[in-house]
This record gives structure tokens, C-alpha cells and sequence, in this order.
């Protein structure tokens, strides 16, 4: 695919390269939905709470990176790649998370975007049936497949406690000098939590390599319904 070639954002030679790098034939490991639910949580944060009628802010709204011509037409190349089953190389989504945290509420973009990526289903109100602790065993087992699901191979292990997730050397790590795209994982957790004790649910980054610990860990709890 061509590159495109922008001149209204300091960060469109980084877009445009992304167009090549992340839309792989092979060797790919990262399913698509990843980067497009990104993508989607910038250009709905770019967007202005009023638009007028017949508005195109595309146009009126240029320096706005989630709404550039490039950030929608990559959009609609990775609604493709997910139609398909394509999955995106390791340097691609660094590449991607780069761009993202550039911005100064990437920390809210990560963890939106983890919230929208995972889906817990069930046909019944778990938190009124099972005891807490079988809550969490089940919220292990989901956010383990549903990490391998995504990111094509096992990247975490749990230590001890309810919910209490470890990673070491994060392949997206590189990307991210200051833990903002840790709060991805943050986000995918604060979600299995919130949907199977249907009610909501924290989660504390508490330990991360970007801030000079030997290991990244999440510690995640349900809030009882009595505590709301």
C-alpha cells in the first residue's frame, strides 16, 4: 500500500509509515481489534461535544489528530484486517501505542481502549450467584484467554491474591517510556472485574518497569454492591 503523505500534523510521517508497518501479510501475532478500538477512542476524544449541522470536522477541526483523513482511512483499513482475521506485527503496535503517547491523555485513551476490547458473556448476574471467590477465579481464567487471544501468545501469570496480575518485559514496553500503555492492561481488567461481579470494579497499577520496578503488576478488586 502507498504511502500517505500529510502536512497539516507534526505527526503524520509516523502515521502514514504505520499504513505500511501495520497491515502485515504474515508474522503477525496482535488481532486487528486492538489497534482499530485505539484508533476509535482517539477520533471519539477528538471529537467536539457540539458540531454544527452539515459540520465536516474533518475539515473544520484539522490539527486534531483522531480526526485527520489518514487517522479515518486507517480506521477503515483495520475494520478491514478484523473482517478478515489479519493480525499485526509486534513493531506495528509499538509503533501505534508511540503515536498514542504522544498525547496528553493517553493514560484515558489506553484504558478506554482496554474496556472496549473485552467482553465477558454470560446468562446470568454472576456476583448475585457465585461466592467472591469463585468470581475471581473465573475473572483469572477470561482476562488469561482473553490476553492470549489478543496478543498471540501468554504474557502474564498471577500472584498471589484475587486479582493480582505480573508481567515481565511487555512487548509493547518499548514503546512506552512513561507506563501510559500499561493502562491498556488496566482497562482489560477493570472490565472482566466490572462485568462479572456486575457492579463496578478498581484496579491499581501498582508496580511498572517504566518507573524503574523489575516487573509491571496490576492488583484488581470488585467493589460489593453494599460499598456503592
Amino acid at each position: 500500500m502507498a504511502r500517505v503523505r500529510l502536512v497539516r500534523h507534526p505527526t503524520c510521517k509516523l502515521v502514514s509509515e504505520l499504513i505500511c508497518v501495520t497491515n502485515p501479510k504474515n508474522h503477525g501475532r496482535v488481532k486487528a481489534i486492538v489497534a482499530l478500538r485505539l484508533l476509535e477512542v482517539v477520533r471519539e476524544r477528538d471529537l467536539p461535544a457540539e458540531l454544527l449541522e452539515q459540520e465536516n470536522p474533518a475539515r473544520t477541526i484539522p490539527r486534531r489528530l483522531g480526526l485527520s483523513d489518514v487517522i479515518d482511512r486507517q480506521i477503515r483499513a483495520y475494520k478491514d484486517d478484523v473482517r478478515k482475521g489479519v493480525r499485526l506485527t509486534d513493531q506495528g503496535i509499538r509503533d501505534l501505542f508511540t503515536l498514542v503517547n504522544r498525547r496528553p491523555d493517553s493514560d484515558e485513551i489506553f484504558s478506554d481502549t482496554g474496556r472496549e476490547i473485552v467482553n465477558v458473556y454470560f446468562p446470568f448476574r454472576w456476583g448475585q450467584i457465585f461466592p467472591e471467590s469463585i468470581q475471581y477465579m473465573f475473572a483469572r481464567t477470561y482476562l488469561a484467554r482473553h490476553m492470549k487471544h489478543l496478543f498471540g501468545r501468554r504474557i502474564l501469570s498471577f500472584a498471589e491474591g484475587p486479582l493480582n496480575v505480573e508481567v515481565q518485559d511487555l512487548f509493547f514496553r518499548g514503546s512506552d517510556p512513561e507506563d501510559s500503555a500499561c493502562y491498556l492492561i488496566s482497562g482489560i481488567c477493570q472490565r472482566i472485574l466490572a462485568q462479572i461481579g456486575h457492579t463496578s470494579a478498581e484496579v491499581s497499577h501498582t508496580l511498572c518497569q517504566a518507573r524503574g520496578d523489575d516487573r509491571c503488576r496490576w492488583d484488581g478488586s470488585i467493589i460489593p454492591l453494599t460499598e456503592e
